[in-house]
């Protein structure tokens, strides 16, 4: 196969400390072999891809259902609305629509996710069949049987899984990461997930100070979903999720954005709610909008030896040129409409 090499050159948000520096990096075969400094880089953001640390892309067939119930009434399985929903559709049309939601997220900067996928064994092939030949990979934490031929196992809640632990060491002995909601409606139930040690817990919306700091001595990431939080109505301040306290505890903060049936997996929109909520440095958003992609083995921060997974947006060409602060405007006001290019590594498929 004949070798390809491109250059990119811009302002360049290296590294996980995410500091710019005009650069020209240069890719070959999807890996950054060298970053050299450029003092004469045009005005062009290079940013590392984002990578969406919660979805369930399923629910993209039940596109503004309406919220009219609680959180048990529309997504807790097995009756939830949600589930009935996913039932009731066609595999077409099931994959048909994770793919859209797929390629708007490819277009918007973010090139992988960790996805929930309902529907046991069927349900995973069914994401494999959407994703194939797409510049953003999904991260598959399966269910019912998909966990088997999945990237990890994924648990709705302490609550609703009855044989949680039977799941989990099954899983464990296949070598599969293990992932658990906790803490979306209340915090009973997140100490019965953390006795798993599980690699990823979703939400903890209502997490205590005991149960955040077990997770940042553990090194258990939370992945954090605030607009579909309040959009549940499962909160209705900047106190819950408490993302400041997860900040105190030294927790490892991911960024979600959850059921696409309620929110557009759109990282972007969930940076400049969290900016604008939760009062959050830009640098500390775009970091947890970034770091999920660790789950993968291959985190897409922009230094030599990784695999090239970023994007480029030119301030040039439109308002935004206007910025004093060209990484709170990239967070608070960018959108994938600004986005000029996409390099996603697609040897990680």
């Amino acid at each position: 196969m004949k070798s390809t090499e491109q250059i990119l050159s811009g302002q360049a948000l290296l590294g996980e400390d995410l500091l710019f520096s005009p650069a020209d990096i240069h890719i070959r075969d999807g890996i950054i072999i060298a970053i050299e400094e450029n003092p004469r880089a045009p005005p062009v953001i290079l940013c590392p891809a984002l990578f969406n640390a919660h979805t369930h892309l399923g629910d993209t067939i039940a596109m503004d259902c309406g919220v009219t119930g609680d959180l048990i009434s529309l997504v807790t399985p097995p009756d939830g609305l949600k589930h009935r929903l996913l039932a009731a559709a066609s595999r077409e049309d099931l994959v048909a629509g994770m793919r859209e939601s797929l390629e708007g997220m490819a277009r918007s900067g973010t090139a992988g996710c960790a996805d929930f996928r309902e529907g046991g064994r069927e349900g995973v092939l069914a994401l494999r069949d959407a994703a194939r030949g797409l510049p953003v990979t999904p991260l598959v934490f399966g269910r019912e049987g998909g966990e088997l031929i999945a990237g990890g196992l994924g648990i709705s809640s302490t609550r609703d899984c009855a044989d949680a632990e039977r799941q989990v060491g099954e899983a464990r002995k296949s070598g599969k990461m293990v992932a658990f909601h906790a803490g979306e409606r209340d915090s009973e139930d997140v100490d019965s997930a953390l006795a798993f040690d599980p690699d990823l817990i979703i939400h903890a919306t209502h997490a205590t100070k005991k149960q955040l700091r077990f997770c940042a001595e553990n090194g258990i990431p939370i992945a954090v979903c605030p607009r579909s939080n309040w959009i549940l109505g499962v909160t209705n301040t900047s106190r819950h999720p408490p993302i400041r306290l997860m900040q105190d505890c030294g927790c490892r903060i991911l960024l979600g954005t959850d059921n696409v049936m309620f929110v557009p997996p759109d990282l972007f929109s969930e940076m400049a709610f969290v900016s604008a909520i939760y009062g959050l440095e830009p640098r500390e958003i775009l970091h947890s909008a970034v770091d999920g992609s660790f789950l993968t083995g291959s985190p897409y921060f922009i230094r030599k030896g990784a695999p090239a997974n970023l994007f480029a947006i030119s301030f040039s060409a439109s308002a935004l040129r206007f910025s004093r602060d060209p990484l709170a405007t990239l967070v608070k006001r960018a959108n994938f409409a600004d986005i000029g290019n996409n390099v996603f590594n697609l040897q990680l498929k």
